[in-house]
Parts: C-alpha cells; sequence; structure tokens
C-alpha cells in the first residue's frame, strides 16, 4: 500500500518518512507535484498511481502522462529563456501544438526540446532529431520504471531509492 504526505517548505525540515505496519520503510520516496507531495512505495506501479488519476489499464495511460509532462515541461523551458534567440521555426516548435509529435531533423535551439519516446525511432515511426544530446529531453513511457527515471532525469520528480538493512 503506497502512503502520499503534504511535503514541508523548503524553509523547514522535511517531514519523517512514513513506515509500513511491520516498521520497515517504504523502498521509494517520490517528491511530485511540483514539490508539494511525497508518495512512499514498495513497487514503481504505485509510485505512477500516484501521477496518474485514472486507473491505467495499459500503457496508454503512461503515454498520456508523458504527453501531460512534456507540455508542462516545455512551456516552462520556453518561460525561462530568451525565445529571441531561436529563428521562427525553432520557436514554431517550442510553441507549437502536441497533438503531433514535433519532428525536427536536427535541433540546435538554445532551448532544449522535450520529446516522447514512443512516437520516435525505434519504437515509433518517427526520426529521433539530430543534434546535441543536451537539447533533447526524452520521456519514456515504455513501462512504470523507465517513466519515473525519465520524468526524473528531466527534474520533474524526485525519486529515491532505499535499500533494506535486512
Amino acid at each position: 500500500m503506497a502512503v502520499i504526505i503534504r511535503n514541508t517548505s523548503s524553509a523547514e525540515p522535511a517531514p519523517a518518512a512514513p513506515v509500513k505496519a511491520d516498521g520497515r520503510p517504504y523502498r521509494f520516496e517520490m517528491i511530485h507535484a511540483g514539490g508539494a507531495r511525497r508518495g512512499y512505495a514498495d513497487d514503481p506501479a504505485e509510485l505512477i498511481d500516484m501521477l496518474i488519476p485514472e486507473p491505467p489499464e495499459d500503457g496508454t495511460a503512461r503515454v498520456r502522462l508523458a504527453l501531460d509532462m512534456q507540455v508542462r515541461l516545455q512551456a516552462e523551458l520556453a518561460a525561462g529563456r530568451s525565445l529571441d534567440a531561436c529563428t521562427e521555426a525553432e520557436r514554431a516548435v517550442l510553441l507549437g501544438p502536441r497533438h503531433e509529435p514535433p519532428a525536427p531533423a536536427r535541433w540546435t535551439a538554445p532551448i532544449p526540446l522535450v520529446l516522447v519516446s514512443t512516437f520516435y525511432q525505434p519504437t515509433g515511426a518517427l526520426p529521433r532529431p539530430s543534434g546535441p544530446a543536451d537539447l533533447q529531453i526524452w520521456l519514456d513511457p515504455a513501462d512504470d520504471w523507465t517513466l519515473l527515471t525519465s520524468l526524473h532525469a528531466a527534474g520533474l520528480i524526485t525519486v529515491n531509492a532505499y535499500r533494506s538493512r535486512s
């Protein structure tokens, strides 16, 4: 059973991590919801359930979550940097709708492009953009763990894993 608690502000000490009925700690801690919540679970699927409002029947719920996170992160990145340094075509990709995945052949704009791996080769039909790796942020909804680790690498959530002391 997973547990979600409210996170304290960064000015206050972190809340004590809950423990299970047997007194042992949960295996994973996830800080999410913009830092407002901490979730504790023993399985990656339980952490994903905290992020997806509807019960995931299959991988489509993970893809929808990745798309939602893509839109949020792309908007944050575009707002936090000067779009003036981008070409008109680059601005169109950064600010465009995501009902179709962006498909530039090469990405070298000063603002990273957030992409969902499902739509790009080798899984999807679109070719991956070439260009510097640090200008591409990939969210990967292939399974629960890859989605969590890609959201963590993108800075959208923080996942900590704890080893048991048995």
